[in-house]
């Protein structure tokens, strides 16, 4: 079993930054893919990034490109998501996730195990 553990969330103004992390437990965070996920009140889980094993495959969604960043540490079994520019829309529950996997993974339901969540709050 593969258990996850986010944190970083918080209370930001609009344009300012925060990272997220995503504490893996298990030696075989290696061969995971990661992903990470937002969901807002009302709405329904949405994609945000995921990253392969090797940290070489990464994706983003639009609404994130170019001001979200996500990496991996292997030996510290932690994925981080960078948030930059964040906006009032940005608010959501942040969540991450693992499958082993050879490549990234854009569909939540192909994920095989999830953290807690971490809130994020970006007020205006």
């Amino acid at each position: 079993q593969v258990q996850l553990v986010e944190s970083g969330g918080g209370l930001v103004q609009a344009g300012g930054s925060l990272r997220l992390s995503c504490a893996a437990s298990g030696r075989t965070f290696s061969s995971y893919a990661m992903g990470w996920f937002r969901q807002a009140p009302g709405k329904e889980r949405e994609f945000v990034a995921t990253i392969g094993w090797s940290g070489g495959s990464i994706y983003y969604a639009d609404s994130v490109k170019g001001r979200f960043t996500i990496s991996r540490d292997n030996a510290k079994n932690t994925v981080y998501l960078q948030m930059n520019s964040l906006k009032p829309e940005d608010t959501a529950v942040y969540y991450c996730a693992a499958k082993r996997s050879t490549a990234w993974i854009i569909l939540a339901r192909e994920y095989d195990y999830w953290g807690q969540g971490t809130q994020v709050t970006v007020c205006s």
